[in-house]
Parts: C-alpha cells; structure tokens; sequence
C-alpha cells in the first residue's frame, strides 16, 4: 500500500506515528507475502529481517512517553480479521522448526519453558497490528498509537521477542553446524516442565532442515 493511501495527504513523514504505522504496514504485507511458500528456501532468514525490524518500531513505542486515547472507550472496529489461514501457511512451512520453549518471564524465579509455536506468533502478532492499524486508517491516529503501545508491553512485543529469539537460534545451530532440539509434536497447551520438554525433544541434525529453511551451514 501506498504512503497515499495509508496516510492522510499533507503528514509529516516523519512524524512518529507515521513512522510506526510504516513500520507495521510493511511487517504486515511482508509476513503475509512468505506465508504464501513461494520462496519457502528464505522464510526463516526473512521472518528473522522482518521480525528484528518490527522490535525496532516497538522499542521505540516503549521507551516514548504513554500515549493516552482521545476517548474513554475503544471506539467498535467490527468483527476482526480472520488469521486462521496465515497460522496454517506457516504451520505448514515452518514445520520443522514450528515449536520452541521459551520462559515467559525471564524475572520469575524458577518459571519453568513452555512451548510456543512460530506460526502462532505470526498470526498473533498480524492480528494485533491490524487492530491498531484499523484505528489508524479511520483517522483516531492517537487510538492506533495508544492500542500499539499497550499491547506491545502486553502481547505482540513479548511474542515477537521470543519469536525472534527462535529463529535467530535456527539460523545459528545450522550455520555452527550445531545439533538442533525438535520440539515437533509437543503439545503447546501442556504447561510442561523443563525435564519433559528435554525428554520429549528428539535430535535432529542441522543440515536435515537446512535446505528447506533457506539456511546453510559453513
């Protein structure tokens, strides 16, 4: 989408929330164009581009004063965006590497990993940047800064971190030509603890998911 079109004629493009809405129209349109698996080789290498660019626009969110909304309740946005069909592209296409553990709370003592999928994150972190992105294109710019803050603090931002964090540890245990943990099968509503997702974990070697994933070793 054009800047003509996503923004009204006359903004600043450098204008904050201009910046922010750019940042999360093009993660939006560029994750949507990979589910697609016409390039499958460069998924994770992309996801991995796109994700640390998309943190970039959420430190800046984070460490800028809290946006407060224009009104006292969210204005009614209509039914949401399904996401269903994105969650299963790449369900589909990140299959090998799909689940991960990651501790949800790096600050609580002894919070045992949980297992997350990539393909969720995606599709979590699409629909909670549409959310905001629906605001923004209806004029409430205040609403749409407000909504990305918030739930960069309390969904979409810790979701992206450990996304980011998975695939960053895909592309270095194949280009180190390191072991890789399979988490494929886990059941990621199970609250497991760190000794079953160990156990249930089998081994699987670098260079089995290294062609398929768009990544190879030295």
């Amino acid at each position: 989408m054009s800047d003509a079109t996503l923004h009204a004629v006359g903004q600043d493009p450098g204008d904050f929330a201009v910046q922010i809405a750019d940042s999360v129209e093009s993660f939006i349109v560029a994750v949507t164009e990979v589910a697609k698996g016409e390039d499958p080789d460069s998924a994770v290498p992309f996801l991995l581009l796109e994700v640390s660019q998309l943190l970039l626009a959420g430190g800046r969110l984070g460490a800028h004063e809290d946006v407060l909304p224009d009104e006292r309740y969210e204005p009614d946005l209509g039914p949401e965006a399904d996401v269903d069909d994105l969650r299963e592209r790449y369900a589909v296409l990140l299959d090998p590497v799909d689940v991960y553990s990651e501790v949800f709370d790096p600050y609580e003592p002894r919070k045992a990993p949980v297992a997350h999928r990539l393909s969720d994150d995606m599709a979590d972190i699409v629909s909670d940047l549409r959310h905001g992105l629906a605001h923004y294109r209806s004029g409430r710019v205040t609403e749409a800064l407000w909504w990305w803050q918030f739930s960069y603090f309390t969904n979409w931002g810790p979701t992206a971190s450990a996304a980011l964090r998975a695939l960053q540890s895909v592309v270095a245990h194949v280009r180190l030509d390191q072991p890789l943990e399979d988490l494929h099968g886990l059941d990621t509503d199970e609250d497991l603890a760190e000794d079953d997702l160990v156990e249930q974990a089998g081994r699987v070697m670098a260079e089995e998911i290294a062609g398929p994933l768009g990544v190879k070793g030295r």
